[in-house]
């Protein structure tokens, strides 16, 4: 079950899509490393993850947060039985998020996570 779908932005200047994203739209700081995370104070689930400058290659466009690990490991195996291209295996992540990314039909990189408890 999908628990939250996040969006990416890039961010050449942090300060300044911190400053936008919370000064102008409202949104709140939930995260600062590795990514700048910001989320809707009204719906926590409501997110923009801005992608630091050289990080992330390649770089998601979006995240899909399945809830739990075993879910993604069931949609990564699902990604490989249909041939789809796996662009950042299968990895547990020093911050606690258990992700692989995929290219999707279109071409675009999809970071399918959960954290890990």
């Amino acid at each position: 079950m999908i628990s939250r779908i996040v969006s990416y932005a890039d961010g050449g200047d942090l300060g300044a899509s911190r400053s936008f994203y919370v000064e102008v739209l409202g949104l709140e700081v939930a995260m600062e490393d590795p990514v700048l995370g910001l989320r809707s104070p009204a719906g926590p689930a409501a997110q923009v993850l801005v992608l630091p400058p050289g990080g992330e290659s390649p770089r998601p466009r979006f995240g899909v947060d399945l809830g739990e690990p075993s879910a993604v490991d069931a949609a990564h195996d699902e990604v490989v039985r249909r041939g789809l291209r796996v662009v950042y295996p299968l990895t547990d992540e020093p911050w606690g998020v258990h992700r692989f990314f995929v290219e999707d039909p279109g071409g675009t990189v999809v970071n399918v996570l959960a954290h890990l408890r």
